[in-house]
């Protein structure tokens, strides 16, 4: 489980799906409201005040987004609370300190970072015979992406891709709204083809 902050009131937690595993909890027990799922908040909460000093009360806003083969990204948003009278804070109990609002969207897109450009370059050298299209690559925070969508592939070659792409770099929380958004394009289109062509 890996935590960062986004923002005063937003922090973005990764899980992957040995976190899920460990707990007991298939990605689509994500979104049911089961005591499992409010233990896991529970504990993302704990860290989150552990090592970012985030501290929950009141209204929270959950996003959930499902990735492919690499876990899950939760964004928490807390809601502005105005103050509570004394029988408000007699309504909650110390357990049920927030409410939450889950949102879950699940993405097709795979999505590593890669430390260098060689890194990249290796990588697709090794999965361009997989793919038909090569998705884009973005350079954001000192790191190469490299994004692709739709993999038309059967099981056992999408695991195949999957664990070279993770001999070269690692599944990222980073969402392509946020590379999309301010990481600069290295190329835009058919990205894996492209690097091959121009890069030996």
């Amino acid at each position: 489980m890996r935590v960062e902050r986004l923002g005063q009131d937003k922090i973005r937690i990764f899980l992957t799906f040995d976190d899920l595993s460990e707990r007991g909890i298939e990605k689509e027990d994500m979104w049911r409201d089961i005591p499992k799922v409010h233990e896991l908040f529970n504990d993302m909460m704990e860290q989150a005040y552990q090592e970012l000093g985030f501290e929950v009360s009141g209204p929270v806003a959950v996003e959930v987004f499902a990735l492919p083969a690499q876990g899950m990204v939760v964004i928490v948003t807390r809601g502005k609370t105005g103050s509570k009278t004394e029988k408000d804070e007699e309504e909650y109990d110390e357990d049920d300190v927030y409410e939450l609002e889950v949102t879950l969207e699940e993405s097709d897109l795979v999505i590593y970072s890669f430390r260098d450009f060689e890194h990249l370059v290796e990588a697709a050298h090794r999965i361009n015979a997989f793919l038909i299209n090569g998705g884009a690559a973005y350079f954001y925070q000192g790191k190469y992406y490299l994004v692709l969508e739709e993999l038309d592939l059967d099981q056992d070659r999408y695991q195949k891709m999957i664990a070279i792409l993770s001999e070269y770099g690692e599944a990222t929380p980073t969402t392509v709204y946020v590379l999309e958004e301010y990481g600069k394009v290295v190329v835009a289109d058919d990205a894996v083809k492209e690097i091959c062509r121009h890069f030996t």
